[in-house]
């Protein structure tokens, strides 16, 4: 078996030639706010009506990830590039995508919600995170979410679709309106971890 190498994705390189805006594609998602993914990412669109855990493409068994409830209708798969082939993967949803352009200067970094926190009891450690996070966020000294949850939680947490905070890297706002931005690199490490 091949050790899957972790490494850190290079953002800068998906900024637009154009006055530096940045082509994000909108994606739904239920139970959290939808995703904020680069345009650049996304190699495919495909229809797909039937919950799966593996999709083909291009004779690559790509692990799924799922936007919506096991009991929800779902009707496409999203294939997004990785860092290398090997850690492509897929997304599986309902409903429409939407592309836009933004600047920069657009998004403003956000506190996940109240209403998207996690409430159940196996998510209390979680829940306990999100509060100090929020404190950092508030304080004088900006911080990144991510950096908060990871420095207090101490380790790397385990990926779960149910708990938000395990694949959250930031929540911001646009036109008023939380999306969120996955560690999708962290998604990829741990599902393609998982498969082998």
């Amino acid at each position: 078996m091949d050790q899957i190498i972790k490494h850190s994705f290079e953002a800068v390189s998906l900024l637009t030639t154009d006055k530096g805006r940045l082509d994000v594609t909108l994606i739904p998602a239920q139970n959290q706010p939808d995703w904020l993914i680069p345009s650049s990412l996304i190699l495919s669109i495909n229809n797909h009506q039937q919950w799966t855990d593996r999709y083909w493409w291009q004779q690559q068994q790509l692990p799924v990830f799922h936007l919506q409830m096991l009991e929800q209708a779902v009707d496409k798969i999203i294939i997004l590039e990785g860092n290398t082939a090997k850690q492509r993967i897929a997304l599986q949803t309902a409903g429409e995508l939407r592309q836009i352009q933004l600047c920069i200067s657009e998004v403003r970094d956000i506190v996940l919600p109240q209403n998207y926190q996690q409430t159940s009891t196996a998510d209390s450690i979680a829940d306990s995170t999100i509060d100090t996070s929020y404190q950092s966020y508030t304080s004088s000294e900006p911080t990144i979410e991510r950096n908060a949850l990871d420095n207090n939680s101490g380790d790397y947490q385990q990926l779960t679709e149910e708990n938000i905070l395990s694949y959250l890297f930031q929540t911001v706002m646009v036109d008023e309106q939380p999306y969120l931005i996955a560690d999708l690199d962290k998604i990829a490490h741990q599902l393609l971890a998982a498969v082998d």
